[in-house]
């Protein structure tokens, strides 16, 4: 038996440190060294998470121990480069980044380190070799999730109209005029419309599979009323059958654990608090239409980062990651 990963997380205190905890604290191979977060050091972690009360009694800190394995960055989008421009890691620290700081292929070196893109049902093997990790957004996961199989066919010949609602706590936990129950709750909102920053780390993976690709994603997102959760409803017009449709999909997702493909409509309670993808497809007349659903939090976060570390240590992909949807 494998001595345990010792792993760090910087930015504990958010939602993203928050539910990698929850995963931690139950992951069979690993360790919890530290958890650091600057306004919260000293304090309880259940005192911040208290979902945790009970699963653990450790405290959050200031300083950055280097006697780990891994070291998970749950920090904002840009600071993830400031973060490790401050503070250097020791060379043999693998790094698994959950902001967009390293994820598109112009930006993913710093110093000594690349950064591979994790999405594990795009570049599993990558990963496998990586020794660092820029995990994807989570929009991008459960859009690509619904696109990469017809990629990988080099079928996406039209372009291609994407509808996606995120919950609340894709906004972060930082208050906005948006995040406030009283505008949220009974609303509903488009914001960035074709403008969204994931459509660039969308795009690189999508070239990736199908690098003769010239036809737009026109992506129209939404902020949902509810807490957890995205929902991805795309089509594009297509000459694939129904049933050709699904083989093509039942093939490509059949070797990864995670992401799974429905003969049935789908509803985000069935992946909520999971590290689930579902996708569902339906022909109406030339077009094809998918839908894909993921927890933001977990599939498009912190269960994906748990993922790849277990991809990057050689455990058993699924490892702590065996968790039931809340779906009543």
């Amino acid at each position: 038996m494998m001595d345990k990963i010792k792993a760090g997380i910087i930015g504990g205190a958010g939602y993203t440190g928050g539910e990698m905890l929850r995963i931690l604290v139950n992951h069979p191979n690993v360790e919890i060294a530290f958890v650091n977060s600057t306004s919260n050091a000293g304090n309880l972690i259940s005192d911040v998470h208290t979902d945790l009360i009970g699963d653990t009694d450790l405290r959050f800190v200031n300083d950055i121990p280097q006697d780990i394995d891994v070291l998970f960055l749950c920090v904002g989008h840009g600071d993830a480069k400031k973060f490790l421009a401050a503070n250097p890691i020791n060379e043999s620290i693998k790094i698994i980044d959950l902001s967009q700081d390293f994820r598109l292929h112009e930006k993913c070196t710093f110093e000594k380190r690349s950064f591979v893109y994790g999405l594990p049902e795009l570049n599993h093997d990558k990963i496998k070799s990586a020794s660092n990790i820029a995990n994807p957004g989570c929009f991008a996961t459960c859009i690509q999730l619904g696109l990469l199989p017809l990629a990988a066919k080099g079928l996406i010949q039209n372009e291609v109209h994407i509808n996606a609602t995120t919950g609340s706590t894709g906004a972060g936990q930082s208050l906005a005029t948006t995040s406030h129950f009283s505008w949220r709750n009974n609303n509903l909102s488009i914001y960035k419309a074709f403008e969204h920053q994931h459509l660039n780390e969308i795009s690189e993976s999508l070239l990736q599979l199908q690098p003769s690709l010239t036809e737009a994603l026109n992506f129209i997102p939404q902020r949902g009323a509810f807490t957890r959760g995205i929902l991805a409803a795309m089509y594009l017009e297509s000459e694939l059958t129904l049933e050709e449709a699904y083989t093509i999909y039942e093939d490509y997702y059949g070797a990864h654990p995670f992401t799974h493909v429905s003969r049935k409509n789908i509803d985000l309670k069935q992946v909520v608090n999971t590290n689930k993808a579902l996708v569902h497809i339906e022909k109406h007349g030339g077009k094809l239409f998918i839908i894909s659903i993921i927890d933001n939090l977990l599939k498009g976060a912190s269960g994906q980062a748990v993922q790849n570390m277990n991809l990057m240590f050689g455990l058993k992909e699924d490892a702590g990651l065996k968790l039931k949807a809340a779906n009543f």
